[in-house]
């Protein structure tokens, strides 16, 4: 007797593939629009910005 219940053969992978698709378009769009906004003026010089160089101190 299992303690996960009886095993179903089925696909998994093939009918999610349009959501794991999805998934990676939705974060690169999220990385592209981070690092945009990171680049603007208002938080160019933020000691918080990766890009802003050496810190202030």
């Amino acid at each position: 007797m299992s303690l996960l219940g009886k095993k179903f053969p089925g696909a998994l992978a093939k009918p999610m593939t349009p959501f794991f698709a999805a998934g990676l378009i939705v974060l690169y769009g999220v990385n592209s629009l981070q690092n945009a906004l990171s680049n603007t003026a208002e938080f160019k010089n933020d000691p918080r910005n990766p890009n802003a160089g050496k810190p202030a101190h």
